[in-house]
């Protein structure tokens, strides 16, 4: 098996590329490329088992629903909440409401912070995907899934505070992951993590589409399906980072 996983930025040099080779007991980082254009990941997302993408697959419903409201020059709806609770309801989609509940930490909000220029980005890179290998369901329940690195480190108990800004953070970081998954071959890609977050959350988002191709993710709620596929949905890990080379993974392949 093969996955990818993408650090996304609005700007390509920030944007990095990793993948992972995945066979018997072991899992071997191939590449981790900064400054990934859009043609190299839709290439890899071409060659890939599964790609996990660092960004929201869409906005909220709700959002979505006031923006449309608004530009037709219609009142605002204030008839289920108002004041923080209806601009909060606005702000966030379910599934980041679902990342809070089991994480304690709430994604950034793709309606109202900076991560809405990284979302168009992603919006467009998505197309170039589905040009490639046919649809692109936001719920990931096809070649390609939201991840989100930052909520994946807290479930395999490797976050670590300040990782992103910090070099030495990210080198202990590593360090951390290694001793976790000793299966885990970096290589020469190891300095890239230490150096770059943007590498390390590549690698990370990896990780999290290999669990989330042998189904050691958290599923989307039945209820919730359809929202999900408009709305995007994150692929949470629900299990240890060691099951993604164990018996059950294996499995699952």
């Amino acid at each position: 098996m093969l996955t990818a996983g993408v650090d996304l930025a609005a700007d390509t040099k920030k944007t990095a590329l990793a993948t992972i080779r995945w066979s018997a007991g072991r899992a071997v980082v191939e590449q981790v490329v900064l400054g990934a254009s859009d043609e190299l990941i839709v290439e890899a997302a071409a060659s890939a088992d599964l790609t996990g993408i660092d960004c929201a697959f869409g906005w909220p419903d709700d959002f979505v629903e006031f923006v449309r409201r608004h530009a037709a020059g219609e009142r605002v709806d204030l008839t289920r909440d108002r004041g923080m609770d209806w601009r909060r309801r606005l702000a966030y989609r379910e599934t980041d409401r679902d990342i809070l509940r089991r994480t304690g930490r709430s994604p950034l909000s793709v309606a109202t912070d900076r991560l809405g220029l990284t979302a168009m980005h992603c919006a467009a890179l998505l197309d170039a995907i589905a040009d490639r290998i046919g649809p692109v369901a936001r719920s990931g329940s096809g070649r390609v899934a939201e991840v989100y690195p930052g909520a994946a480190l807290r479930v395999w108990g490797l976050s670590r505070p300040n990782y992103k800004v910090d070099a030495a953070v990210r080198g202990e970081a590593v360090a951390r992951l290694l001793q976790v998954a000793p299966w885990l071959e970096l290589g020469p890609t190891e300095h890239d993590m230490v150096r770059s977050d943007d590498a390390f959350d590549a690698v990370i988002a990896a990780l999290i589409a290999r669990a989330h191709a042998v189904g050691g993710t958290h599923p989307v709620p039945p209820e919730l399906r359809e929202q999900a596929d408009r709305e995007g949905w994150i692929a949470l890990p629900s299990a240890a980072l060691e099951t993604l080379v164990g018996p059950a993974a294996a499995r699952a392949e």
